[in-house]
């Protein structure tokens, strides 16, 4: 077995891929994984450490065929404002826009309800959900890609993130190693002055254009209560700038207009949302949806975008979706 530094130092790109190699592969005790864990996530981790541990986490990976501009919208997880699952909405949303989406996605390991266990609230069998992901991204232009099927050593690393029930290092790597390769993406973390360290880590992996945000308020998604920070990542580079929901069109609204639940509660919220609801949920929806569209090169205007994804929910083309989805997914 492998022993992990005690002290946790700052490491290369490089040492951080082969470290975390070494956890993937079951090199490490349960025990000096958790440590190690918990005292990167206190000192906070580095560009290069995000980007190494990433590469470990892809290099291990089954990879799915995805058409050409394939995106994914997505949060890191582990901000404990326990809200709907607005990524997972946005998906639908964005894929009934014509935009393939690989939905890359886990069960809850520090929230209430992670988008696999809302997707199945609503009727998604998750098993065959998996075994059709090509198969439904190429025919309807949606797939979930559930990590345990595509990431095998993650299922040592899950029992260990659920019984530290806070966010690490793993709520980092996920959304930077989508097994469908996915070159342009929308993602949210939790914390507003990490984006461009993030970005960073974003930009040393190559894309061809990603949104890394986080509200103000440390959610993980654009927010509609007030300010967010947006790093634009092209390439190997970004830029920062400032946007709020007032930019598409839309009205604010705290953090506790979009409160979710257990799976149950958030699926009954997400139907209500496909079937014409007004409301927060809905402008959070349309807010990151917009901002996936812009990703995803469909427009470069906010106001557009949102129009676009209202149009997408107003039409009950996400709800007609949904439903072609569980139905192909049998």
């Amino acid at each position: 077995m492998r022993h992990l530094p005690l002290a946790v130092p700052h490491m290369s790109e490089t040492e951080a891929e082969e470290v975390f190699g070494w956890i993937l592969d079951g090199e490490a005790s349960e025990e000096e994984i958790a440590r190690f864990l918990l005292a990167m996530t206190d000192r906070s981790e580095t560009a290069e450490e995000i980007a190494g541990a990433a590469r470990a986490l892809r290099a291990r990976l089954i990879p799915v065929a995805a058409p050409e501009g394939t995106v994914d919208c997505c949060g890191t997880g582990g901000d404990g404002h326990h809200t709907l699952n607005v990524s997972t909405a946005v998906s639908l949303v964005v894929a009934a826009c014509g935009v393939p989406v690989a939905k890359h996605g886990n069960r809850a390991a520090s929230s209430k309800a992670g988008a696999a266990d809302t997707l199945e609230a609503l009727g998604l069998d998750m098993d065959a959900a998996g075994r059709t992901a090509e198969k439904t991204l190429a025919e309807i232009g949606i797939c979930f890609l559930f990590a345990k099927n595509h990431h095998p050593a993650m299922g040592r690393i899950q029992p260990i993130r659920q019984k530290l029930g806070k966010r690490t290092i793993f709520n980092l790597m996920g959304p930077l190693s989508n097994p469908a390769g996915v070159k342009r993406q929308l993602i949210g973390i939790a914390r507003p002055g990490y984006v461009p360290i993030y970005a960073d880590a974003k930009a040393r992996l190559g894309t061809e254009r990603t949104f890394i945000v986080s509200g103000d308020e440390s959610i993980d998604e654009l927010s509609l209560a007030g300010g967010n920070e947006l790093a634009d990542v092209t390439g190997n580079d970004f830029e920062m700038r400032r946007v709020s929901a007032d930019m598409a069109g839309l009205e604010h609204a705290p953090v506790e207009a979009i409160r979710g639940g257990d799976p149950a509660h958030n699926a009954k919220a997400l139907k209500a949302l496909l079937d014409g609801m007004p409301g927060a949920y809905r402008d959070a929806v349309l807010f990151n949806a917009a901002g996936t569209l812009i990703v995803a090169g469909r427009t470069e205007d906010w106001r557009e975008g949102a129009a676009m994804a209202a149009e997408a929910l107003d039409s009950g083309k996400a709800a007609h979706l949904l439903a072609r989805w569980i139905e192909l997914a049998k």
